[in-house]
């Protein structure tokens, strides 16, 4: 069994925000192989839905914790189905990317993203593969614009929204 995991934070507020990314990611995935839908599991907060790539079972798992505490989901989930962290994709948000580009990366520090520190921290290590989904602005923010812990927060405009959409269409390319 594999996961794949989808960082971001709950609820509408935040479904449209650069730190949702990950989560974007998975939504595409679950409608594109036929997953079934997210179902709420409460023993593991996060919603979870369950399907087949490339001929081997996936859950694709959303923590509903907020961003800073997804390792605690992602802990417990591994521990129940007694995975090891060489099964598990995550996909976040990057601000040290440019929006319309995408990295895969393993065994990488977190550099700044709470989240995935979050994951090393309960997992206790930093080698699990990650799909890094780049969020900044093109061409850079400005010295005298907002903090990236303020940037990830906002919507994407209409233009980086389909910029995003097309990432996610690549990086399905690259799952079937």
């Amino acid at each position: 069994m594999k996961l794949i995991v989808g960082l971001g934070n709950p609820g509408e507020k935040y479904a449209k925000t650069r730190h949702n990314a990950g989560s974007l990611l998975l939504d595409e995935i679950q409608k594109h192989f036929g997953f079934d839908e997210f179902k709420s599991e409460k023993k593991f907060d996060a919603e979870i839905s369950e399907g087949l790539l490339k001929g081997e079972k996936t859950l694709l798992v959303k923590p509903l914790t907020f961003m800073n505490l997804s390792g605690k989901s992602v802990r417990a989930i591994m521990d129940f189905y007694k995975l090891s962290v060489a099964d598990i994709t995550v996909a976040h948000d990057d601000l040290d990317i440019e929006i319309g580009k995408w990295k895969i990366s393993d065994d990488s520090r977190a550099a700044g993203h709470n989240g995935v520190q979050s994951l090393i921290d309960h997992l206790g290590t930093q080698a699990f593969k990650r799909i890094r989904l780049g969020v900044e602005k093109e061409g850079g923010r400005t010295e005298r614009s907002e903090p990236g812990i303020d940037f990830v927060l906002k919507d994407f405009s209409k233009e980086e929204a389909g910029k995003i959409s097309s990432v996610l269409k690549e990086i399905i390319k690259e799952l079937a």
